[in-house]
């Protein structure tokens, strides 16, 4: 049986004259499409492009295949369409990926709105921080990733589009005692980063150790990195503990408090949350509907502000 994926990139290289052109509409590497050509003369048993100079042309039977995979792909698309009319969303599947502290907050939230709009929609959650959730979301395992990104991240790949949700402030962490209303001496110690040259620092995500580096480097210092964790549970009993201070997000704090730590908002410090999907639009309907459930910001029993006043603590103390 012909593989779909693999009529697709032959119909590009058709319409677009090359390899490079058809990997730049696809959304694909050179050599990923080179290889799809390849795999599909060896199912098809026919020379299907040749090489002309530095780029290539189909043959004859190329030509032929083309055609006929373009009236195929068509058809394809059309009966989903009608099938996606037909149902109306009344059944189906749509799989997210998302962050923990995004599973733990407004997830929840948008997952019930979803099964209030389309209650026979199934809804797939997985848990993912944003490298790991952009790697499934191309591969196509999920369909939507909920993801976060620092002023300092690199720009995601080609084929990636990301719809805003909202900005979650970051936060210093410390122990209760360094700068809280016990310890008045240090009490500026508590919301400056570089009060804390000299303490040990607890890193988190790759994403987030970044920003953390970053943020001490605009202090005039390198962290101390002791310990290293992307579990926020973890890394508050470690802070709670004295074994070092560190930077969360509020999402983090909101969705877990431990006891024993102080968490003070820095200043234009703010990590930014998006929805991503990949490739070109519009989105698939299931796609859409989970995507208006993340930006429509008003849970069931209450408004979008009921769900957000717990994400950004300024300066609060956390203890028995």
């Amino acid at each position: 049986m012909l593989d779909p994926v693999r009529l697709r990139v032959l119909v590009a290289v058709a319409a677009r004259g090359s390899v490079t052109a058809a990997a730049r509409e696809l959304h694909y590497s050179q050599p990923s499409v080179s290889h799809h050509l390849a795999r599909l003369e060896a199912e098809t048993g026919a020379k299907l492009v040749q090489r002309v100079g530095r780029g290539i042309r189909l043959t004859e039977a190329g030509r032929l295949l083309a055609e006929r995979a373009a009236e195929i792909l068509g058809r394809m698309e059309s009966a989903a369409a009608e099938l996606t009319a037909h149902v109306g969303l009344r059944a189906g599947r749509v799989r997210l990926a998302a962050f923990p502290s995004a599973l733990g907050t407004f997830v929840p939230a948008a997952a019930v709105r979803l099964a209030d709009d389309h209650p026979g929609l199934d809804l797939r959650l997985a848990e993912a921080e944003p490298p790991e959730a952009l790697r499934m979301l191309r591969a196509g395992d999920v369909d939507v990733a909920v993801i976060f990104r620092y002023e300092e991240t690199g720009p995601e790949d080609d084929g990636i589009r990301l719809t805003h949700l909202f900005d979650d402030p970051t936060c210093l962490v410390t122990p209760v005692g360094i700068g809280g209303a016990d310890d008045a001496d240090h009490a500026d110690d508590a919301g400056s980063v570089g009060a804390h040259a000299a303490s040990r620092w607890i890193a988190g995500c790759d994403r987030c150790r970044s920003h953390l580096l970053d943020l001490c480097s605009r202090a005039g210092f390198e962290p101390r990195v002791s310990f290293t964790t992307d579990d926020y549970v973890a890394v508050q009993a470690m802070v709670a503990a004295g074994l070092g201070v560190a930077v969360l997000p509020t999402l983090a704090l909101s969705a877990h408090r431990s006891p024993g730590i102080r968490a003070v908002e820095l200043p234009g410090s703010v990590r930014r949350v998006f929805a991503a999907t990949y490739g070109e639009p519009p989105d698939p309907p299931a796609t859409a509907a989970l995507l208006t459930a993340l930006t429509r910001g008003e849970p069931r029993g209450g408004h979008a502000e009921t769900l957000f006043a717990a994400i950004r603590p300024r300066d609060q103390t956390f203890s028995p």
